[in-house]
C-alpha cells in the first residue's frame, strides 16, 4: 500500500512520521546492492586519494560533489566555517598517531583546508547576534574567531594552526583553498607545506 504525503505537511514529511530520511534509507538500500563499498581502503586512515579535507558543514560545499570524490577517496571533517577548532585538531592528532604507529612506512595524506564564500559562520562576526548566543553559555571570543568573513584571512590562519599543533605529525602536508559558492571554483590560497 502506498503512503501518500499529508496535505499541508512540510516537504518530505509523510504520514506515519516518515520524514526526509526515509528516502535516504531507500538510497542506502540501493547503495548496499552495489560494489562501491568493496572499493574502500583496507586501512581507514589511508584514504584512496591520500587527502584529508577540512571544510564547512554548509550543504552547498559537499566535497563529494564539488571535488568528485567517491566513497573511500578522502577523510572529510566538517566544522562550522571549516575551522580547525580544538575538536578537529584532536581528531587529526588521533589519526596521525594511528598512522605513525600502525603504518609508519606508508605514504602520508595531505590536509586541505577549504573555506568558502558566503559562509553562514560570518554571522558570528555580528556582536548583537553573538550576544544572544553567548547568553546560552558560549564563549564570545571563540564565536568571533570562528567567523569566516573572508577565506583569504581565515584559511592561512587555520593552515598555520594545524602546522603548529604539537600532537599532529609534522610529516603531514597542509594546504589551503577558497571555494566560491557562486562559480563552483576552488582557488589555492596556501601551497602545501609541512612543519
Amino acid at each position: 500500500m502506498a503512503v501518500l504525503p499529508l496535505a499541508g505537511a512540510p516537504p518530505g514529511q509523510q504520514a506515519g512520521g516518515m520524514g526526509n530520511f526515509t528516502q535516504l534509507l531507500d538510497n542506502n538500500a540501493r547503495f548496499a546492492g552495489t560494489d562501491a563499498k568493496d572499493k574502500v581502503p583496507a586501512i581507514p586512515f589511508l584514504p584512496n586519494k591520500q587527502v584529508y579535507i577540512l571544510t564547512c558543514i554548509d550543504p552547498r560545499v559537499d566535497p563529494a560533489a564539488t571535488m568528485g570524490l567517491a566513497l573511500g577517496d578522502a577523510i572529510v571533517a566538517r566544522t562550522v566555517g571549516g575551522r580547525a577548532n580544538r575538536s578537529f585538531l584532536d581528531d587529526l592528532a588521533w589519526i596521525s598517531y594511528l598512522h605513525e604507529t600502525k603504518t609508519p612506512d606508508a605514504e602520508w595524506f595531505e590536509i586541505a583546508v577549504v573555506h568558502h564564500t558566503d559562509c553562514g559562520s560570518a554571522l558570528m562576526a555580528d556582536p548583537e547576534l553573538r550576544k544572544g548566543f553567548t547568553a546560552r553559555g558560549f564563549d564570545d571570543e571563540v564565536l568571533r574567531e570562528t567567523a569566516v568573513v573572508e577565506p583569504a584571512d581565515t584559511v592561512p590562519a587555520d593552515v598555520q594552526a594545524i602546522l603548529d599543533a604539537p600532537a599532529v605529525s609534522g610529516r603531514i602536508k597542509v594546504s589551503g583553498y577558497r571555494y566560491d559558492v557562486k562559480t563552483g571554483r576552488i582557488e589555492q590560497l596556501v601551497a602545501p607545506r609541512s612543519r
